[in-house]
């Protein structure tokens, strides 16, 4: 009797949870290692400037960018008021989703937030190479905005 062959849908899974682990532990060099050049987008109006506050909103395109994202991200958070719920992960052969919320503060302002978000993910041979992430992105410009509260 012969295994059946893994299912992309199967593979797909193997690796978002895998990412999942891997942003769950902190290495963003460790991280990066799941992304092969591709297509990474956050969901931030094109008219706004990305400001230095936030400088993990931006395109990006490499493994050496996603790195940088979640260092940036690390940098500009307090990794000890933050935490991450997923609530459903969703496969449909090579693509993923991921929904759930997440609850930073931000490290300059001391200001918390909460945002519920959407993750689509693309697998393919192994790595990521579609990473679009939907959040409140409100939510996340007032906590880092200077002088409010």
């Amino acid at each position: 009797m012969s295994a059946e062959p893994e299912t992309a849908a199967a593979r797909t899974r193997t690796v978002v949870e895998e990412l999942l682990r891997r942003i769950s532990a902190g290495d963003p060099e460790h991280i990066s290692e799941l992304y092969a050049q591709g297509d990474w987008k956050l969901d931030w109006p094109q008219s706004e400037h990305h400001s230095a506050a936030t400088p993990w909103i931006r395109h990006r395109s490499t493994r050496e960018d996603a790195a940088a994202h979640y260092r940036e991200l690390a940098e500009h958070h307090i990794p000890q008021q933050a935490a991450t719920e997923v609530e459903r992960i969703l496969i449909d052969g090579n693509d993923a989703v991921v929904l759930g919320e997440i609850r930073q503060t931000a490290r300059p302002t001391g200001r918390a937030y909460c945002a519920r978000f959407a993750l689509h993910l693309t697998v393919e041979d192994g790595l990521i190479t579609r990473h679009h992430v939907y959040e409140d992105s409100l939510a996340v410009a007032r906590a880092f905005a200077p002088g409010t509260r």
